[in-house]
């Protein structure tokens, strides 16, 4: 069975959402920000690695973590879009050129998925890829066993941000509609604590 958890980031407050599933060696994370207290949760599994990074993203607030990561888990891969590796190459695309960290991931470390790809995470348990863009053009929404991971690309009760370079109201207004089509029967995790949302895991239908 997987297992879902996730800690709230330091920086606007992002989240990174952990994945496990019993019996396995390994663990996948969704975006990586603060990773000490990464590392702790890790340790409260049982001091598993991680494999992977499903990236939803790849603004400053969802990678600032990779370079570390990276170093601590020398086989850790990163999954993203076209667009994602682009700006994991580009400390002025992925906004880290304005947090006085810039960051330069890549390419070795990435695997380029897209719409329709599937992401094998553990056995029996893959990653659905969905391309959702508007906030971002790197924006991917990852469905893993009934859940939905969205990023930034679909926030209940908040509106997509889409004045950042890349940003696109059209292409923001379908993907929360394919999201709300998508998320019927799943449960929906955001890319960011917000003020009134349900602790932990958004329920589907819980806002709109």
């Amino acid at each position: 069975m997987l297992r879902v958890s996730h800690i709230v980031n330091s920086v606007f407050t992002s989240r990174t959402y952990i994945l496990s599933k019993e019996g396995e060696n390994a663990c996948w994370i969704v975006d990586c920000g603060d990773v000490e207290p990464l590392l702790e949760r890790l340790a409260a599994l049982g001091g598993i690695p991680v494999k992977g990074v499903l990236l939803t993203h790849a603004h400053f607030d969802h990678i600032y973590g990779l370079p570390r990561l990276a170093e601590l888990f020398p086989e850790v891969r990163v999954y993203t879009c076209e667009a994602g590796l682009k700006a994991l190459l580009d400390p002025r695309l992925n906004m880290s050129k304005y947090h006085d960290a810039p960051i330069v991931f890549g390419p070795d470390r990435v695997a380029v998925c897209g719409e329709g790809d599937r992401v094998e995470l553990f056995d029996g348990v893959a990653a659905a890829v969905y391309e959702t863009p508007g906030h971002h053009p790197s924006c991917l929404t990852f469905e893993v066993d009934g859940y939905l991971f969205t990023g930034d690309a679909y926030i209940p009760g908040i509106a997509v941000v889409t004045t950042l370079p890349g940003g696109d109201k059209a292409l923001a207004a379908a993907s929360r509609e394919r999201i709300l089509a998508l998320a019927a029967g799943r449960a929906l995790c955001p890319g960011h604590e917000v003020a009134g949302l349900p602790e932990g895991i958004v329920l589907p239908g819980s806002a709109r």
